[in-house]
């Protein structure tokens, strides 16, 4: 039914960025009923790049889905407990919370694989229509705004057996979503990081400098998903 679900995926694409060859993680979130689907590149499949995924789709669909299909990823489930039951990680249950919805977990292995098909056929569909030939790009941020503008040419698109469009579907499914609360979420990931006698901090592999003052000591660090 319209607004009912939605599904989520990690999809691997490769792209010439900043004049280097560059794997990086499409985050995907389809709605079940119409199809639309909002896709965003991140250079990994952390955590923080798990919730600002969600945070942008929502915003950009105007509402969120009673219910997500997840299969087991990292950034949502600590552990996968018997049947459909999993142990959450803290920050995806705020977010669910924030946002209120209600998760289901696909079954591990080949068991599963079918749960979430559409998802999962929207990640190749959308690689072969829009990152094919690879895409030259100076940063990230000019591939998003490239997904982003494909994502609204796809509106025009239509799915195998409706007489209607993507658009014209999502476009009735909207009314059915759940609104988006008045507070916007906040997708960083929080991590403690140690300064060194350079005054810099490691952080996902990646250094970064900061006061001299703060060398020795230990540092909070907001992590977010996208660079610029």
């Amino acid at each position: 039914p319209p607004g009912a679900e939605a599904e989520v995926d990690f999809g691997a694409v490769s792209v010439c960025l900043g004049g280097v060859q560059t794997a990086l993680a499409m985050f995907v979130l389809r709605l079940s009923h119409s199809g639309r689907a909002v896709h965003v590149c991140f250079p990994g499949e952390g955590q923080e790049a798990f919730l600002e995924g969600h945070t942008l789709a929502f915003e950009r669909l105007g509402g969120v889905p009673a219910r997500v299909r997840y299969d087991n990823l990292k950034a949502a489930v600590v552990r996968v407990l018997a049947g459909r039951d999993r142990t959450e990680s803290e920050r995806f249950i705020t977010l669910r919370s924030h946002f209120g919805y209600d998760a289901f977990f696909c079954e591990p292995g080949q068991g599963g694989a079918h749960e979430k098909g559409g998802v999962e056929g929207e990640v190749g569909r959308f690689r072969r229509q829009h990152l094919v030939p690879v895409p030259q790009v100076a940063s990230l941020a000019e591939l998003n705004v490239r997904l982003e503008a494909a994502d609204r040419a796809d509106d025009a698109r239509h799915i195998a057996g409706r007489l209607v469009t993507v658009g014209a579907m999502a476009a009735s499914e909207q009314p059915f979503l759940r609104p988006l609360p008045a507070e916007r979420f906040d997708p960083s990931v929080l991590l403690r990081a140690k300064v060194d006698r350079k005054a810099r901090i490691a952080v996902r592999g990646s250094h970064y400098s900061v006061p001299a003052s703060y060398a020795g000591r230990e540092v909070a660090v907001a992590l977010g998903g996208r660079m610029i």
